[in-house]
């Protein structure tokens, strides 16, 4: 009993922070407790658990709670059948907080008896209603401020094969917020503080008042809120999942058949262009089967390192076929704008170090200095049921930063979709003088409109869809972007055919006039 009595204690002095909220004092509110900096509040918790995890009762469980927290200890076998807790089992629970559960499956207790076979087994669960012992930089929103945490002995639980299930249940409308279940992962030299970490969990919305959270190891866990400039109606996330999976599958093929057309027809005095037009296909090729990967990937049984290296190569495929596009538009110029020939010593080998080794040495630069940039990045998708709205989540490997995101996904393709955006008008400005000149406007319409179609697409004009993502421009825009970005390999395939029949024309054409004279 003295025991229970020093727990109860401690906890009024965690819990003593705190105002209380009716006009009869607590008991123990007498005790003025100032705040702390993290570092010690976290020293407090885990001097909690410790006492939680030693503590003698007698029965199989114990109970102690003060108004903003909340402790449970079980007394486990190896035996163990599972075990479900919900706030309305908890004596004198305080019906104005709004309710949660967890759920532990039979498997938890298996690795300590697989081990040993230990005569007692103690489960820990507390239940923080403050966010004030989990304050990351950034000041995280948590949703009802409530941080759920469980602790099996003095045990690592981690890669469990079925979750344990966090329920969070709220009253509160979510318009305009993504919510993502997390973890409160623990200090190091970078993150001195810890910080609120998405890995291992996956977020469920069964309906629009509860936040069911799926997680596959023991620690403290909360549902983060972020503001959602743009959620993306879940309606639309099989038609576009189904758009993008055919797109970059017919993409994958006509790129990978370019390329070995390329190969089985190359020759020693081939001209530069054809090489930079087989550079681009590379890594459109690369850059589709690394999305594909990197979003069927992004579920809570990978591993995290595995997610983070899929981030960072889908991440660096992109900015290489961004930059095979600006390659492209340069290319352009110098063809069409330069009357005598260029010659740039060694300019295919430069090329290729700008096309693949500038984006390689950028993504290198993150990996090396904050490699948390790159894992799961949640994508917020809103269900309208009935007066409220749902929100439910999905994943892909991704950038996490919003700053890199900023400047080395949206800034970089906003340069090049510019700079290529400029050398298309600027061409088609020239084919308009050249018709002009030979005043055959008419019979080169319809070359000319396939043209203008192939440079487009050969600059990768339509990346620009990409800054529409807003209002009620943003359903159309997403369909479009999916379909024209998924498809861009096909297209590509499209020109190079052409021009493959346009070049056979023209040999024919020729042969035929030296045959005449």
């Amino acid at each position: 009993m003295d025991h229970c009595r020093t727990l109860f204690f401690f906890l009024c002095l965690l819990a003593s922070k705190d105002r209380v909220e009716s006009g009869r004092p607590h008991p123990l509110g007498c005790l003025e407790f100032p705040l702390t900096p993290l570092l010690s509040s976290l020293k407090k918790v885990h001097h909690l658990e410790q006492m939680l995890l030693n503590t003698s009762f007698c029965g199989h469980n114990l109970t102690l709670q003060t108004r903003s927290i909340q402790s449970l200890v079980f007394k486990l076998t190896c035996d163990f059948p599972g075990l479900s807790l919900s706030s309305s089992m908890l004596e004198h629970s305080h019906q104005a907080r709004t309710p949660h559960a967890m759920q532990f499956p039979a498997e938890l207790t298996q690795n300590a008896c697989r081990t040993s076979w230990p005569a007692e087994l103690r489960l820990i669960c507390i239940y923080f209603f403050s966010a004030h012992f989990f304050q990351d930089d950034s000041n995280s929103s948590l949703l009802n401020n409530y941080v759920l945490g469980a602790q099996l002995d003095h045990r690592h639980v981690s890669n469990l094969q079925e979750p344990i299930n966090i329920s969070f249940w709220h009253n509160k409308s979510l318009e305009g917020y993504s919510l993502t279940c997390v973890f409160w992962k623990e200090g190091d030299s970078q993150l001195p503080q810890g910080a609120w970490s998405p890995e291992g969990c996956r977020t469920e919305q069964p309906s629009p008042v509860q936040v069911l959270c799926r997680c596959y190891h023991l620690t403290y866990f909360a549902v983060l809120m972020q503001l959602s400039s743009a959620p993306i109606p879940a309606q639309l996330q099989v038609p576009l999942q189904y758009i993008s999976l055919v797109g970059c599958s017919v993409s994958i093929v006509a790129s990978l058949l370019t390329i070995l057309l390329h190969v089985s027809s190359r020759k020693q005095s081939e001209p530069i262009t054809p090489r930079i037009h087989v550079n681009l296909h590379a890594s459109v090729l690369l850059l589709n089967v690394t999305f594909l990967l990197s979003s069927t990937l992004a579920v809570p049984a990978a591993p995290g390192p595995l997610c983070t290296a899929l981030a960072a190569t889908l991440h660096y495929v992109l900015l290489s076929c961004l930059t095979w596009m600006a390659i492209e538009g340069f290319n352009l110029y110098l063809l069409l704008g330069r009357v005598y020939n260029v010659y740039i010593r060694r300019y295919m080998l430069k090329l290729c170090a700008l096309g693949w080794g500038f984006p390689g040495f950028l993504v290198l630069l993150l990996l090396i200095g904050k490699s948390s940039v790159y894992g799961p990045y949640v994508i917020p998708l809103y269900n309208s049921q009935e007066n409220s709205t749902g929100f439910q989540n999905m994943s892909i490997c991704w950038v996490c930063s919003p700053v890199v995101h900023s400047v080395l996904v949206m800034g970089y393709s906003g340069l090049t979709s510019l700079f290529n955006l400029v050398v298309l008008a600027w061409a088609l400005h020239i084919l308009h003088r050249l018709r002009v000149r030979e005043k055959v406007l008419s019979s080169w319409a319809c070359r000319d409109t396939v043209t203008v179609l192939g440079l487009t697409m050969l600059l990768g004009t339509t990346w620009t869809l990409a800054f529409f993502s807003f209002g009620i421009f943003l359903p159309t825009q997403l369909f479009l972007f999916t379909i024209f970005n998924s498809l861009y390999g096909f297209f590509l395939f499209l020109w190079s055919c052409s021009q493959r029949c346009y070049s056979a024309a023209e040999r024919e054409a020729l042969s035929s006039s030296q045959v005449t004279h």
